[in-house]
């Protein structure tokens, strides 16, 4: 629990290395998540080379942490592992299909996790990388990822150069739903985001960008609606092209 509560997201690291066989435990660690049928439909890539960094690092906006931490991670939905054991055996995997895509999406963000857990446990610190699925298409051309495999997400991971504060999170009357789903009114949502938006740092946000309120700066800023239309086509070219859809 002190683990959880406690994350961070750490975008500073120190110039020392993370041991092969500490990686492993990690790796070890996310294996042991739950997942769909016991089939671990995921895989990661482990970069830790400055030329394959420099790489990836324009598919990732150019975060600087990707270049420097000592390791990032890629984690991937992985269906032709699985779909070649079927094929060998006389099966039909039978996964080129939506359903098998979410299977493995949910699956590696599992692994992932566990991943993360286990290395904020024994000292490391991590980031994810948002940015993974906007340019899927290149990372996969920069990995050499065969047909059925997807970048879901990315982690960056190492020891902390840096203590920065919690992050702010909505309280737990914004995601608990006792028995069904009960909507929120106008007034409720209002109150549920108060705390968030009169933040000093959310404040400055909204000042800095011209806006009227941080929603505004979420959906017309950091998330635009024809940023994510554009991005969305991409994903969808790429599903058919993985035999997804």
């Amino acid at each position: 629990m002190e683990t959880l509560l406690g994350h961070r997201t750490i975008r500073k690291y120190q110039d020392k290395d993370v041991p092969d066989g500490l990686l492993k435990d990690l790796v070890n660690a996310g294996t042991r998540a739950s997942n769909t049928g016991n089939m671990q439909l995921y895989s990661v890539i482990v970069t830790r080379s400055d030329e394959k960094k420099a790489r990836l690092s324009p598919l990732h906006f150019n975060q600087p942490m990707v270049k420097t931490a000592p390791v990032v991670l890629t984690i991937c939905l992985d269906l032709n592992r699985y779909s070649k054991w079927c094929r060998i055996n006389n099966a039909d995997a039978g996964v080129d299909n939506l359903l098998w895509l979410m299977n493995g999406t949910v699956d590696s963000m599992l692994f992932a996790q566990n991943i993360c857990i286990a290395a904020e446990s024994a000292g490391l610190g991590i980031c994810y990388l948002g940015t993974t699925l906007y340019n899927a298409p290149e990372i996969i051309a920069v990995l050499d990822l065969p047909k059925g495999v997807i970048p879901v997400t990315a982690i960056t991971l190492g020891y902390p150069a840096e203590v920065p504060p919690l992050t702010d999170r909505l309280p737990l009357d914004a995601v608990i739903h006792q028995e069904t789903y009960k909507d929120y009114s106008d007034a409720e949502i209002r109150a549920l985001y108060r705390d968030k938006e009169e933040l000093e740092s959310s404040r400055k946000f909204v000042a800095e960008n011209n806006k009227e309120n941080l929603a505004q700066v979420y959906a017309g800023v950091r998330y635009k609606k024809a940023d994510s239309e554009f991005f969305s086509a991409k994903l969808r070219t790429l599903f058919e092209e993985q035999g997804f859809l």
